[in-house]
């Protein structure tokens, strides 16, 4: 007795397929990867006009303009070395004293430490400072912070002046203020986006540490940010990103010095605010090639803060 054969597939429903949604859903997929296309496009062109604009500086004076110290129009030596260094040193400050704010009204706004009538308008006013204009911290920087910072900054130098970061009298502008200047204007950022990543932590985990005994502070350290870690280290990279870039708020307090110091309260420069106080008057071509190759160094350490970033976020979700 012959029996027929079944399979699997047999079993499965038949779905009708509808031409106009499969033509929708194509035509969704190619614009989503034109868009993707179309940013790395923008990303690969910027690159190419920043090269192009830097290569009589490349040319001229290749790697060595990395270590050189020499920034002289006149003579037309260029080094990139202090304003490098410039740019580093006062993005870390601004991270450092940046974070632990930035964690603090975090979780201010998003446990039940405050009633949520208030704990709704502070995380909007701490939202609000991303939208003011760097110039206009800039002068509150001139003429708020600096006289704040300045007899703070002489107590360092006369009590912990053996100390290399306090070692140099205050002159009032320096890489201390344009640091808490970065601090300011990234606190919003590293803020906001903390707060929506513990506010999206499961609250079983919450609920779980708690009826295991555990205090509101134990759950949050040993819990909540925990599992909050990636997207932590990710706002954190986005801040520094700006802080790495900013122009017109540094250039105002830091005092735009070419040097290389190891005290915060010495006069300094950076990458970005070099290039906004020199890139209008430059006339030769190896002036202007030489700004080009700062803004494509300053392109490079920005790519590099984004790949740790990503290198970062992805360690800590493995360990979550």
């Amino acid at each position: 007795m012959a029996h027929s054969a079944t399979h699997p597939e047999d079993h499965l429903l038949t779905v009708s397929e509808n031409p106009r949604s499969n033509l929708l859903d194509r035509g969704f997929t190619v614009l989503v990867q034109g868009v993707a296309l179309l940013v790395i496009a923008i990303l690969l062109g910027i690159t190419a006009v920043v090269l192009a604009y830097a290569q009589p500086a490349i040319a001229h004076f290749g790697l060595a303009f990395l270590w050189s110290t020499a920034w002289d129009v006149p003579s037309l030596q260029f080094g990139a070395l202090p304003y490098i260094f410039g740019t580093l040193v006062t993005s870390s400050v601004g991270l450092i004293l940046a974070l632990p704010i930035s964690m603090a009204v975090a979780i201010l706004t998003s446990e039940n430490f405050l009633p949520a009538f208030v704990r709704e308008p502070l995380a909007f006013l701490v939202q609000l400072l991303a939208a003011i204009p760097s110039v206009v911290i800039g002068l509150w920087g001139i003429y708020v912070l600096i006289p704040f910072l300045l007899p703070i900054g002489t107590w360092l130098n006369n009590n912990f002046g053996w100390f290399p970061l306090f070692s140099t009298p205050p002159a009032g502008p320096g890489l201390l203020p344009a640091g808490v200047i970065l601090a300011v204007m990234i606190i919003p950022t590293i803020a906001s986006v903390s707060r929506d990543v513990l506010t999206v932590v499961p609250k079983e985990l919450r609920s779980a540490s708690m009826a295991l005994g555990a205090t509101q502070w134990e759950t949050i350290l040993a819990v909540m940010l925990p599992a909050a870690a990636p997207g932590v280290v990710g706002a954190s990279m986005l801040g520094l990103g700006r802080a790495l870039g900013e122009t017109m708020a540094v250039s105002m307090v830091i005092g735009n010095s070419g040097q290389i110091t190891a005290s915060l309260l010495d006069l300094g420069n950076t990458i970005p605010s070099l290039l906004a106080s020199q890139f209008a008057e430059a006339e030769s071509p190896l002036h202007i090639g030489s700004l080009m190759y700062l803004a494509l160094i300053l392109f490079v350490l920005t790519l590099m803060v984004n790949v740790a970033a990503v290198l970062l976020v992805r360690v800590f979700g493995v360990k979550v």
